[in-house]
Formats: C-alpha cells, structure tokens, sequence
C-alpha cells in the first residue's frame, strides 16, 4: 500500500482520494455550533439585516455539519439550524398572541429544516465518490425542502426561503427565468461550492505540490460560488415600457398597534378617507399628479362598506373628492351568517362599488383568518376565538380598473408562487399587494416587501406595496424599490407605473422548473441509496 505521503500530486484530489479519505464525521460539538451558526447566518441574510450574502454560507455550514452523519444526528442538526433561524426570524408573530402560536408555528418550519439535515446526511456516501455532485446536491436538497414547505400543512407557509433573502443579490435576477425556485437553487449552489471547497483531506497529503493543488482547487471552488452568483447580472430583468398610469398608495395608519386595531376600525377608514381629500387638496393645488388609481391596504376598511351606510358615504366622499377609483382593501360579512371574505373591491368615483370587480382572498391564512381544530387550538390559546372562519375566493385578483387591469394580492398571498403567477396569466399590466400590518413590525414588514420585489422581476411587472401602517411603496420590474414609506406614520406616495403585457420564462414556465429540480433531487436520493447498498 502507499503512504500518503507518496501519492503523487496528480491523485490528491482525484476522486478515488477522496474515496480513501476516512469517513469521519466532523466532532459532534463543533457540528452543533456550525448548525447554530448555519441558522444564524441564513437568518442574518433576511431583513431587516439584509446580509444577503450569507446566505451561501448559512447553507455551507449546515452542509459541513451533517456531513458523514447517520440520519437521526442530521434530523437533529438540522433541527438546531432551522429553529435558530425561525424563532427569531417569526418573532413577530408573537407580539400580540402569545408564546404558544410563535412556538408552534417556528418548531413546524424548523421540522422541514430537520428533514433536509437528515437527507443531507443519508446522501453523504454519494458525494463523497463523487466530490464534483456535493454543491449541485445540495441545491437540489434545498429547493425539495422548500417545495415541500410551501404547500402543507394547510397549503404551507413558505416565509423564510433563501429566494426572499436576496432582494439586494444579483441572484434575484434568475427569477425571472425560473421564479424563486431557480433563485434558491442558485444561493444553495453557492453554498455547496463553498462547503466542497472548505472540506479537503488537508492532513492527508503533507506533499508541498499535493497540498499547493488542493489550494488551488479550492480557491477555483471559492471563485465558483461568486461567479455562480454574479452570474445572475447576466440575465435581463424586463424592460420598462408599455402605457404608463399614475397610482397613489394611500397609508392611513392606526391609532395603536396591535390585535385590537379591529377596534378602532372606523378610525382606521376615517384615516384613510383624510389622507385620500388630503390628497385630493394637493392635486387641485398643483402638487400632486392626477392620479389614475388609489390604492388603499389590506384592512382600511373592516367595516362592510356595502352594508354600512356611515363607511359606505366616506368612501363615497374619498372617491369623489379624488376623481378616481380606489381599491379598498374591506372586510365584507356573508354571504351565510357568520362568514366573513378580505376583498380587493373596487370603488368607482362616480357609480360607488364595482362588485363585478372584487378579489376575494384565496389562501386565508390558517389559525389567523380561519382556525382548524378550533377545539385543540383553543387549549393552546386563549385568542382562538378572535378569529372567524374567512371564506376563500376562487378566482385570480385581476381587477379591471379601467385605466389599468390591477393583479390583487392579499398580504401573505405574495409569498405564494402560484396565486402571483395567475394574476399575470390572466391579464394584470401591475401587481398590487394589499397588506395589513398592524399586528407585526417592521422586520415583518420589509420581508414581505423582499417578497414583492422578487415578484416583479419574475414576472416583469411593476409593484406596489400598500400596508395600513407600512412598509409601502413601488417596485420597478427590476426589482427596485421607489418612495417607500417609514413604519407606523401616515402617507401618501404617488408615482407613474408602466402597464406590462411582457411574459419572461418564469411566467411562461410556472411550476415546471421547480417540478424539474425536484424531480433531480429525487433521481439525487435514489442514487444514495444505491451507493450505500453497495457499501
């Protein structure tokens, strides 16, 4: 046998060293500490931090924790990284509900992280014969965890993909030939390349020239995961033309923060109804363009304007004072007693509401606008019963306005892929998405707002953001944010729009590249298998 010593230079990185490298996982404290430190960094990538750039490393490191492991110490290190990214990247949902709905809701998130440590771990035998599959490996991992993520329990919760981390990243680019899929492939890649450049069989080879190759091969790993990522300023985000429209975002803000915002409902229309004739007065004054379009948030409206006389008048009165239409985020009761829809209606400034134009939210969001198990949820908290059952629309948010077919997307409904894509399938030349966001903070505010932008550059089409309380404001179809507006104040931003009709390959394709990576990934698990069984 050979020493290592002898090898020649020529075999240090060949695939049957590696091979012969001892299979050893790295020591059980220093994986626990990488996996906290993975869940850190991802979480450090969100805003409001915005470090995009760990991203990457926050998948390097949970790759290099589970490595060579058995699959119950990766369900267990992958636990570690995912709750010590979701417990404090979901800390506002505890701000006014309590510990229990915090808990439950990041344990759940940090399960699927826990499943994708394990099965990074069972694939370890494979990558190790061949090395060249680790950093495609690991992006494959990455987007099954999150396909999965996105669609269960109860039509899944897909807050916290590495897509919605690269707002400021080159990477947001790949949106728009693959949607967030392709852009969480990407930051996963990146990370592989950096976890396979890092684990080399440094003490197996003392030979100056084996040892100068296995730096040279990992630095060419190291300037692959950046020029994987500076790749994505090689794709074109849509152009901006097309007819342009003049739309206002009205925010109206609450008297106080919190659940009992619903209480304070009629001060919260009498807000937005001000701050509308305020504008009004600026654009007869000459200080404001003539809007085209008024958009007001999710909420402005929980009164049922088509049953209540008294908000029925003020809206009346924004919309004729502004001569334009308003799309007002309301709550509307029934049709059945007891039922509530959140709508997009749209209020004309001459006829009053258009019901014909009028988005019902479709992915209620569950244990917050309709509560599954209410009799199991209650013995966990005391607030179940603050919520009522939402009916879910049926059909996408393209609201004709006139001057512009509006695709309507309700808060949360931005982080689903599908519920954008139908809107601009079905004809809408901008995005608006109505959002409420009284009962959180800013952290959750401008992670929504990440989402947003992704949004436009995967379909190409200019966005708005409009929230009771904020963060609102614009999004140019390259991603880019314009007139955003601080948290918890009152205003009013307006700004010209181009109206789209452009269809980038993201849009075209749907959800066949996702289906596609998936499907690899599978193929990915299938080949584990086989290698362990030939040992």
């Amino acid at each position: 046998m050979v020493e290592p010593a002898e090898t020649p230079a020529a075999e240090a990185d060949s695939p049957e060293s590696q091979v012969r490298e001892a299979p050893h996982p790295l020591p059980l404290a220093a994986g626990a500490a990488m996996a906290v430190a993975a869940g850190v960094a991802l979480l450090l990538s969100f805003p409001t931090y915005g470090l995009w750039w760990l991203a990457p490393v926050g998948v390097a490191l949970l790759a290099a924790s589970v490595h060579r492991r058995r699959f119950r110490a990766g369900l267990g290190l992958g636990a570690l990284a995912g709750l010590a990214l979701f417990l404090p990247l979901l800390s506002w949902t505890n701000l006014h509900t309590g510990l229990a709905p915090w808990l439950l809701l990041s344990g759940l998130q940090a399960g699927f992280v826990a499943l994708l440590g394990g099965a990074t771990a069972y694939v370890s035998p494979l990558v190790d014969r061949f090395r060249w599959a680790w950093p495609p490996a690991t992006a494959l991992l990455w987007v099954a965890q999150e396909a999965i993520r996105d669609r269960g329990p109860y039509g899944g919760f897909p807050w916290g993909r590495l897509a919605f981390s690269q707002e400021d990243s080159p990477l947001v680019r790949l949106a728009a030939v693959g949607g967030a899929p392709l852009v969480t492939f990407g930051v996963a890649l990146a990370g592989g390349l950096l976890v396979t450049a890092a684990w080399r069989p440094w003490n197996l080879w003392p030979a100056r020239l084996a040892r100068g190759r296995l730096v040279l091969s990992a630095a060419g790993l190291a300037v692959g995961a950046v020029a994987v990522t500076a790749a994505g300023l090689l794709v074109p985000t849509a152009p901006r033309e097309g007819e342009p429209v003049t739309v206002a975002i009205v925010q109206g803000n609450v008297p106080r923060m919190g659940l009992d915002f619903n209480a304070q409902r009629r001060a919260v229309l009498e807000n937005h109804v001000t701050a509308t004739i305020a504008l009004a007065g600026r654009v007869a004054a000459g200080q404001e363009p003539q809007p085209d379009l008024v958009v007001w948030p999710e909420n402005a409206s929980d009164v049922d304007p088509l049953r209540d006389a008294t908000a029925s008048s003020r809206i009346y009165a924004a919309a004729a004072a502004i001569r334009a239409p308003i799309l007002v985020g309301g709550i509307l009761r029934g049709p059945a007693p007891g039922e509530v829809r959140n709508v997009g209606l749209l209020w004309r400034a001459d006829t009053g509401p258009d019901v014909a134009q009028t988005y019902v939210k479709r992915h209620p969001v569950p244990f917050a606008e309709y509560m599954p198990l209410r009799d199991v949820a209650r013995l966990v908290s005391k607030e179940v019963d603050r919520v009522a059952d939402m009916v879910a629309g049926q059909r996408p948010g393209v609201i004709q306005t006139g001057p512009v077919a509006v695709g309507d997307v309700i808060c949360f409904e931005v982080a689903y892929d599908g519920i954008v894509r139908d809107t601009v399938t079905n004809g809408a030349g901008i995005l608006a998405v109505q959002t409420n966001n009284a009962t959180f903070n800013v952290a959750e505010a401008r992670q929504q707002m990440a989402m947003v932008r992704l949004r436009a550059v995967e379909h190409g089409r200019e966005s708005l953001m409009a929230s009771t309380v904020g963060v609102s404001g614009f999004v140019t179809a390259d991603g880019e944010t314009h007139e955003t507006t601080g948290f918890n104040t009152q205003e009013v931003v307006v700004r010209e729009m181009r109206i789209s009709g452009y269809r980038t390959l993201a849009t075209r394709a749907g959800v066949w590249p996702e289906m596609f990576l998936v499907g690899l990934g599978l193929v990915l698990l299938a080949g584990a298998v086989v290698v362990r069984r030939r040992g």
